[in-house]
């Protein structure tokens, strides 16, 4: 297969129009984009999966895009495309395809609108003032439901999230009702797009994150009740999206533009043979760690990536997109993907891992980069600054951090600067990542690695669990009282765990069983002080605006450190006196105020009154709004 020179490509044959198949009532109209094909032909299936083509009609070329209008309704028709490059047959998917059959192997033509559950038109996007309003929850939505311990009819299914009244084993509130009583303002789904590495004509129990991209635009069938048929996954996933507005929750995508499963068998490698992939000394290059990275520089691959993301945000009226290796993309695409987002919904929300999974042949000015952050006004990344420097490093299991036993002096100017949202502090050295905290996710759990709570019990040995909750809730409180975007993974307040059956915990769970990953939620009953904290810390930063800052000057003007001792130090936050203790012993302090947060509790409303010696219990902070 012939490598072209993708540069004259780009000039010759770049097309800004609409691709994929155009649907209304009469006709369907099939566009691709194949410049280096021979010929190109669609083919008409009554079904996503075996059957043979009730038609194939051969498609005409005009400066690289392959069209044809077939005069009928297709509404609920299958299609491929048949491509002949160099000599080669290859029959597949439309990587512009809206939804599909069983497995993603065929697309197919649908009628959005009819895709609608009742009341579809009436739900919108949650409002967001500023990115440091949000409340981030990252969850799975196999994870979310498929336990015994939650009692839900649709388990490991969108449906789970429009249950109401779910209970646990013990009675207690679950589910989409326990998430909007807990305070947090958005949930971040883990990849809902489709992807490979789940049979989804197997009814047998099988598990993945879903970073592993098949079809970008399709919903995943494994979640929707009949993955045979392309309408439901789009109808029950608008359905998951609605009850979250219900509730005056925001949904978060979880996209991974930066590779695709297959490389040499992907759609867009039998699309156009190369085009879409960057090559690295005649290799795909494979910055990603999974085979290949997405070339988002090329014209056509840039907007293929905002044109797949404007459909996503308007079809299912989503709050915002969490970006996989984000490192990997290139910042023009990003930016000029944000302007259109924006015109979509002006609230969404833009965020992702600043990184790479390794080399790229892509420049690094021009990789969205965490050291790149300034030029994406529009966008925040992870801040692995402030994870690793709680609790300590992600890749040393035993590795203590500020909370566990490793507090120092070096260690507190990090915590200061992470409360400053790494803008930049004139009493802090080194903190200046980002010109707005609303650039900054911090966070100290996610779906990768350790949970807080395994991290802290492998870290802690020999700790009571009196110390490793106190360590628990003082990560949470730095979380939630630190500038930026506060982010936690769904069951971290409870104290998640995902022990292995033979010792120790999965750092990696991205394909283990149910029984490692699923939400526990009798844990939510059996860890009631430490959700009930969270839950407090949440409902603290809602009320308070000291805490939800933008913008470096006034962080810097409402925001000063005094030390205390061996790490210790008191921060001074507009009305607030924050005592932060991460020491195996309490401290003495003066203060004079309400109390909103100490060891034990927290509260929007006052716990009590100090006048004078107040203490900071071991392990814990003290909040004070200072009369």
């Amino acid at each position: 297969m012939t490598i072209r020179n993708f540069d004259e490509i780009d000039e010759k044959y770049y097309y800004g129009g609409r691709l994929g198949a155009i649907y209304s009532r009469h006709q369907t109209e099939f566009r691709v984009w194949s410049p280096c094909a021979d010929k190109v032909k669609v083919r008409l299936y009554p079904d996503g999966e075996d059957s043979s083509p009730i038609a194939v009609v051969t498609m005409k070329c005009r400066n690289g895009v392959w069209s044809t209008i077939v005069c009928d309704d297709l509404d609920g028709v299958y299609y491929t495309y048949e491509v002949h490059i160099d000599g080669e047959e290859f029959e597949t998917i439309d990587i512009y395809a809206v939804t599909a059959g069983v497995n993603g192997k065929r697309g197919m033509v649908l009628d959005l609108s009819g895709a609608e559950p009742d009341g579809w038109e009436l739900t919108e996007p949650v409002t967001l003032e500023k990115y440091t309003d949000a409340i981030i929850y990252e969850l799975h939505v196999r994870d979310f439901s498929i336990d015994r311990s939650g009692h839900f009819r649709n388990k490991g299914r969108f449906l789970a999230f429009t249950e109401t009244g779910v209970t646990n084993d013990m009675g207690d509130e679950i589910g989409l009702d326990y998430i909007a009583s807990l305070g947090v303002t958005h949930i971040h789904l883990l990849p809902v797009f489709d992807f490979a590495t789940v049979d989804e004509s197997s009814s047998l129990p099988q598990f993945n994150w879903g970073y592993d991209p098949l079809n970008y635009n399709v919903p995943e069938g494994s979640y929707s009740s009949d993955p045979f048929d392309g309408e439901v996954r789009v109808r029950e996933f608008r359905q998951l999206v609605m009850a979250c507005h219900k509730k005056g929750i925001g949904v978060i995508m979880d996209v991974v533009y930066n590779h695709t499963y297959n490389t040499e068998n992907s759609a867009f490698s039998k699309t156009f043979p190369y085009y879409y992939y960057r090559l690295w000394e005649g290799n795909y290059s494979n910055g990603s760690g999974c085979g290949n990275e997405f070339a988002s520089e090329r014209k056509m691959a840039r907007k293929y990536i905002i044109d797949s993301l404007c459909f996503l945000a308007e079809t299912y009226k989503l709050d915002g997109f969490r970006f996989d290796l984000m490192g990997l993309l290139d910042i023009e695409t990003l930016n000029r993907a944000a302007e259109k987002l924006r015109r979509i919904n002006p609230n969404i929300i833009l965020y992702g891992e600043g990184w790479t999974g390794g080399g790229s042949p892509l420049d690094d000015s021009l990789r969205a980069m965490k050291h790149n952050i300034r030029r994406l006004p529009e966008f925040a990344v992870f801040s692995d600054e402030f994870r690793d420097t709680v609790k300590g490093s992600v890749f040393h299991d035993e590795a203590a951090g500020y909370v566990n036993g490793g507090s120092s002096y070096d260690k507190a100017q990090l915590i200061k600067a992470s409360l400053c949202g790494w803008v930049g502090h004139q009493q802090v050295m080194n903190g200046s990542i980002a010109d707005s905290a609303c650039q900054i996710v911090n966070y100290v759990e996610a779906h990768d690695n350790l949970t807080f709570f395994d991290k802290l019990i492998l870290s802690m040995k020999g700790a009571s669990d009196w110390d490793l909750i106190a360590a628990d809730k003082l990560g949470a409180a730095l979380i939630f009282l630190a500038q930026g975007i506060p982010f936690i993974q769904a069951g971290q307040e409870f104290l998640r765990s995902k022990p292995l059956p033979s010792g120790g915990y999965d750092h990696n769970s991205y394909n283990s069983p149910d029984s490692v990953n699923s939400i526990k939620w009798d844990r939510l009953t059996n860890y009631r002080e430490p959700q009930q904290y969270y839950a407090g810390l949440i409902a603290i930063r809602r009320k308070f605006a000291e805490f939800r800052l933008r913008y470096g000057a006034e962080i810097r003007a409402l925001i000063s450190f005094r030390d205390l001792e061996n790490g210790a130090f008191i921060a001074y936050i507009g009305r607030f006196m924050l005592v932060v203790n991460p020491l195996g012993h309490d401290l003495k302090v003066q203060a004079t105020g309400d109390v909103y947060a100490d060891k034990s509790s927290a509260s929007a409303a006052p716990l009590y009154h100090v006048d004078g010696e107040a203490l900071c219990g071991r392990r814990s902070v003290l909040l004070v709004k200072i009369k």
